[in-house]
């Protein structure tokens, strides 16, 4: 696995950075955690893909807080589209309204 980011699913919304710092940091150094508050998952960087590997192959699937934990590579954030905002709406006018 080349990526040291790991993407971690189905967590509890109680879980904290914390916490899976402590977790993750039984595979290796613990580089970065990042919990999306009240969306059940998160992201933790390790320091090495070696060590991204060993907590993958350990945690994934296994039980945390009376959920099945689902870890994975973190896929790279989309490229944005830099297009511009949206277009505006008509401009109302109406049988009075003169230009």
């Amino acid at each position: 696995m080349p990526g040291s980011r790991l993407y971690v699913g189905n967590l509890s919304y109680s879980v904290t950075a914390d916490q899976l710092k402590d977790l993750f940091g039984q595979y290796g150094e613990v580089v970065n955690v990042n919990v999306i508050e009240g969306k059940g998952f998160g992201f933790v960087e390790m320091a090495s893909g070696d060590q991204a590997t060993s907590a993958k192959e350990a945690l994934n699937g296994t039980d945390y807080n009376g959920r099945t934990m689902r870890v994975d590579e973190a896929r790279p954030p989309k490229a944005r589209d830099d297009r511009g905002g949206g277009g505006g709406g008509r401009r109302g006018g109406g049988p009075g309204r003169r230009f």
